[in-house]
């Protein structure tokens, strides 16, 4: 039996560029993973190896590996920055139990750390704060600090302190034990030595430690008064203060280096031992019924429990599907039988595997507090829960964002239609935010995603790794229809010649909903004009005919049907005669009742050096952006403004021009707002022209 408390699920996730996977690499050198180190700009990182990634610079998929630390178990997910492929974040922060944000030294807290610090919020994961990148021009350790405090609401708890920045920065001082860490020229992470704080710094070191101390020690009141009285914790006694705080998101332990040039990596790694919590100390994943509902139940961390587990990623790779799952309770050993609660099917467990990157070590046997992945699972998918057959349980599903931009797809020849069809059920597999439809009137695939690199990404995997040649069409904005005045009306279905017939009346009022609200049915018959077993009957068939709107066919959003009166007939009534009634009534009232075009808004985040600002803020209008704030950092200024997506596409390449490469940006879907009517009246003529086409 292994020792959980030797367990650390770790994910380091951060901004675009600020240095996690270089970081991820610096812990597995450290931690003996592996002898040569990759680098990220020459396309060689061990955990970025997709052909995508190693060209880009960019980390798409989340990668696992496991290492160990000072007899510590570090199961590490390396996550994703880009805006796009959040959803990977999301995901893996949901099966971690403490993280590492890493933050760049000059470019702080940006756009998407953010969004990332968001979530981890959400999911209630303990972090540690590694501020990285200190050598680099215009690092600035106590102003990112500050960033953290002011933008993300955080309470940084400083560790470590730099000593020199920029080229000068050569080591750190350790507040805890107040030593100096300090590394030679060499670029080995193992070349330092331990020595006492230079002098000009011991000031600022004995300053920082004391608003450490009694950070710490609000922990524990005991404690606190002796120190008050005089008397100095000891260091045993501030780590477990410090974990315990870190635990319960009271503050955020915050480390400082330079991953590239190897150096303070290790005191951070110390900092997930001593602070972070193992798989025992976070709160047990609740346990759900079929529809959704707490039961009440949890499970907890134990290896004596029934076993229970959380796919949380599939990824296809050569030698087949491979899922991977956090294991919550209980054992899971090869040849086992489990139970996919989802689907209500068990599979056999043919093999298991402890992943390295894209390397696997074969296991026998996994228990909880493990993240391991298993070979060729059949029908299982991102959220779903395993379990012991004779114990079903499900666990808290995942959410996921819905996509807002498309493009239509289509195989160059004809025998590629076959082989797309079956990379494309893969890809949806492993990408929960990544959906695909068919046309049905003109055939066209169409492929749904987050964002257009998201989607560039996904032709790229298609065309590159499964060998499809495809024709793209042009990225399409996922528009919706919604109304804006309530209309009363009543509709009557009859067909009674001879035999059988139908028969059906309702009263009905049709009345805009809160935004956000989707579809609302209520049901004010009184005195079994219409029986109550027909009213599902009623509100399906409005809810059906909500996938298509009466302007431009997109899918309506926002309303509220009252059935209030109604009629039927003892035997020529039934349920499909009522949501064939429904239906009718849609097409018959929803054009009455002030239909109207919205379309999604994003929040954009865009980051400018000081003397583009004015270039910015006036391309931003002239996309329709409502500009919300402007922010003046030390390099440059962040503008916060509500675009229409619509305008937005190609964005990237004109800040890029306009700021000559040095401008940053990040956008997600907000809200949907009502076209302005030259957008609408284009937005309807298309959708007309195409249907005339069909």
């Amino acid at each position: 039996m292994t020792d959980l408390s030797l367990y650390r699920n770790i994910g380091i996730f951060a901004h675009v560029d600020a240095g996690k996977t270089t970081t991820t690499e610096r812990i597995l050198k450290l931690t003996g993973k592996i002898h040569k180190l990759g680098e990220v700009h020459d396309g060689a990182a061990t955990t970025d190896f997709m052909e995508q990634e190693q060209e880009r610079g960019i980390t798409i998929q989340s990668a696992a590996t496991t290492c160990f630390w000072n007899n510590h178990r570090f199961n590490i997910i390396d996550t994703p920055g880009h805006v796009d492929f959040t959803i990977e974040v999301y995901r893996s922060l949901k099966v971690l139990d403490g993280g590492v944000g890493v933050f760049c030294g000059s470019g702080g807290v940006e756009p998407q750390s953010e969004t990332n610090w968001r979530y981890a919020n959400e999911s209630e994961v303990a972090r540690i704060i590694y501020v990285n990148k200190l050598d680099r021009m215009g690092a600035d350790f106590y102003r990112v600090v500050d960033q953290v405090k002011k933008v993300l609401g955080a309470n940084a708890l400083i560790m470590t302190l730099p000593i020199g920045i920029e080229d000068d920065f050569v080591g750190i001082i350790d507040l805890m034990e107040m030593k100096a860490w300090i590394w030679d020229d060499s670029g080995d992470p193992m070349n330092y030595e331990i020595t006492d704080i230079p002098d000009e710094y011991r000031e600022k070191a004995e300053e920082y430690r004391e608003m450490m101390v009694e950070t710490a020690l609000d922990q524990d009141d005991d404690l606190m008064e002796k120190y008050l009285e005089g008397e100095q914790p000891s260091i045993d006694d501030l780590k477990r203060c410090i974990r315990k705080g870190t635990i319960n998101l009271d503050f955020f332990p915050t480390f400082c280096g330079s991953a590239f040039k190897n150096k303070g990596v290790q005191p951070m790694l110390n900092g997930v031992v001593d602070y972070l919590p193992s798989p025992t100390e976070v709160k047990p994943q609740p346990e759900v019924d079929m529809e959704g509902n707490a039961t009440g139940e949890f499970a907890t961390v134990d290896v004596n429990k029934p076993f229970r587990a959380l796919a949380f990623k599939i990824m296809d790779d050569r030698f087949g599907a491979l899922t991977f799952i956090r294991i919550y309770s209980g054992k899971l050993n090869k040849g086992d039988t489990i139970l996919n609660t989802f689907t209500g099917k068990t599979e056999r467990i043919g093999r298991l595997v402890e992943m390295h990157a894209d390397d696997r070590i074969e296991l026998d046997s996994a228990q909880a507090g493990d993240i391991v992945a298993i070979v060729g699972m059949k029908n299982v998918q991102t959220g779903h829960t395993l379990c012991d057959p004779k114990h079903p349980a499900t666990l808290e599903p995942m959410v996921f964002p819905d996509p807002v931009i498309s493009i239509a797809v289509a195989p160059k020849d004809k025998g590629g239609s076959e082989k797309m069809g079956i990379a494309i059920g893969k890809m949806v597999q492993e990408d929960p935010s990544f959906r695909v439809e068919t046309d049905e009137d003109s055939g066209e695939t169409i492929l749904k995603g987050m964002g257009e690199l998201h989607l560039d990404i996904k032709v790229d995997i298609l065309k590159r790794t499964h060998g499809i040649e495809l024709e793209v069409g042009k990225p399409q904005v996922a528009y919706r229809e919604t109304i804006t005045q309530t209309t009363e009306d009543s509709y009557t279905h009859k067909k009674q010649s001879g035999g059988s017939g139908q028969f059906a009346k309702i009263d009905y009022i049709i009345e805009p909903g809160e935004p956000g609200s989707g579809f609302e049915f209520e049901s004010k018959v009184t005195g079994g004009n219409v029986p109550r077993e027909y009213w599902p009957a009623v509100q399906k068939g409005f809810e059906l005919s909500m996938e298509k709107g009466v302007l431009a066919g997109y899918p309506l959003l926002d309303i509220k049907v009252t059935l209030m009166d109604g009629g039927f007939h003892a035997v020529d009534s039934s349920a499909v005669a009522f949501e064939i009634a429904a239906k009718a009534a849609y097409r018959q009232t929803i054009p009455k009742a002030g239909p109207q075009l919205i379309e999604p808004i994003m929040k954009v985040d865009v980051f400018t050096p000081d003397d583009h600002v004015g270039d910015v803020i006036g391309d931003l209008n002239r996309r329709r952006g409502m500009i919300k704030s402007q922010e003046a950092g030390v390099t440059g200024v962040r503008i916060k403004a509500d675009c229409p997506l619509s305008e937005m596409f190609g964005y990237i390449g004109d800040l890029r021009t306009m700021t000559s490469g040095r401008g940053q940006f990040s956008m997600e879907f907000s809200h949907y707002l009502p076209c302005p009517k030259n957008v609408a009246d284009e937005v309807i003529k298309e959708a007309q022209e195409r249907n005339a086409k069909k």
